[in-house]
């Protein structure tokens, strides 16, 4: 459709998004542009669904934490004395200052910078000075909001519906599908962050589909061929078929062994798999890393690469060595990706734009799209 609408949640604009991909357009450009839709995208995925928050590794210890934005809400991951994680608001009860930023360990207790209200590792006040006449005012009653966390070989996830599936639920087959890979055993060794100027959808597809790596990764990464991976649960995925892993540039040869567990499928290949709705696991022969797309606003968003190898790599002598043509290879692609969704999400402005048709090389995104549409136009839930 060109031009303006006035309804664009009426579904008849999305009639063709659930056709067979052979016949089926994309999703209409508002959806890439409008704070309304963006609006209830939050209310309607992002406070509903399980969202990848990092590696358990990053608070490995008591007082460990790091922060992390979720469409706007500001959270502290923490790990208390008993070993337990934690996602809690990273906002004090008491005038609202944000209390903890980037990651450290801050022992047994942290502090607001502005009025020091002091809360322990689990989230309760413990200090609150100056309180002390006023009325019906307990401390155990003003600790920190809690949601939903619960991980899976090591990655954390977190919800912000306590009424929603679990986390082995919500991803359905992935678990068995993927459990070669050994995740458990991997060790977070770099994470990097972006700020992205397009929609986090625009970088979600992007990250699983091969159709733009002839073009865009021309000079990195060259021309690459998929096909789409049948499964269960809340994600897409696509497998790359190879012998080699694809975590290096062409150029780079002298790489790491492969991982010992791997078997079928992931023994013959790279999976690009996109988990609903903000991170894709690039799974290849011997390590992953992951891309994971946060909105910050309709046409904002910011980017989390996380670089994982088994335990066994990390410790070769020769580690820090090799894993340089690693990060080249992520510092190059990643670029790359980043300037073409900005490309995209500037095209995306143009009320002259049609929902556009899809490709035999983009499974991934038609599978997406319906994701989307089910839950911002048919509120169907995360299952």
């Amino acid at each position: 459709m060109i031009g303006r609408v006035e309804d664009i949640f009426d579904p008849l604009h999305y009639s063709k998004v659930s056709l067979p991909l052979e016949d089926a357009e994309a999703l209409p450009r508002w959806c890439f542009t409008s704070e309304e839709f963006y609006q209830r995208e939050i209310e309607r995925i992002f406070l509903r669904s399980w969202i990848f928050v990092g590696r358990a590794e990053e608070a490995a210890n008591p007082g460990d934490y790091f922060t992390i934005d979720i469409a706007g809400e500001p959270l502290i991951i923490m790990r208390d004395s008993a070993g337990k994680l934690h996602a809690l608001a990273n906002t004090c009860q008491h005038r609202g200052a944000r209390l903890l930023a980037g990651k450290g360990n801050c022992g047994t207790h942290f502090s607001c910078p502005y009025h020091a209200w002091t809360y322990g590792i689990d989230g309760s006040l413990i200090g609150a000075p100056a309180m002390n006449t006023t009325r019906n005012f307990h401390k155990s009653e003003w600790g920190l909001p809690e949601i939903r966390l619960e991980s899976w070989e090591g990655f954390i996830f977190a919800n912000f519906d306590r009424d929603a599936v679990g986390l082995r639920e919500y991803l359905g087959d992935l678990p068995e599908q993927f459990a070669s890979y050994g995740f458990s055993d991997l060790v977070l060794t770099r994470r990097v962050e972006y700020e992205l100027d397009c929609n986090w959808k625009i970088y979600a597809e992007n990250s699983t589909e091969i159709y733009h790596t002839s073009v865009v990764h021309a000079g990195s990464l060259g021309n690459q061929e998929a096909d789409l991976v049948p499964g269960r649960g809340n994600w897409t995925a696509i497998h790359m078929p190879g012998d080699e892993t694809c975590a290096v540039l062409p150029e780079d040869k002298t790489t790491f062994p492969q991982i010992a567990t791997l078997r079928g499928r992931p023994k013959t290949g790279t999976h690009f798999c996109l988990i609903y709705p903000v991170v894709t696991f690039c799974c290849t022969h011997d390590c992953m890393w992951w891309l994971a797309a946060y909105p910050k606003s309709a046409q904002k968003s910011w980017l989390s690469v996380g670089s994982c190898f088994p335990k066994s790599t990390v410790a070769r002598a020769d580690f820090a060595e090799v894993v340089q043509k690693y990060y080249r290879r992520w510092d190059t692609a990643t670029p790359e990706d980043n300037a073409v969704t900005a490309i995209q999400q500037q095209g995306l402005q143009s009320t002259l734009r049609r929902a556009g048709r899809m490709s035999w090389k983009e499974p991934s995104i038609h599978e997406l799209a319906i994701w989307i549409k089910d839950r911002v136009i048919g509120n169907s839930p995360p299952m």
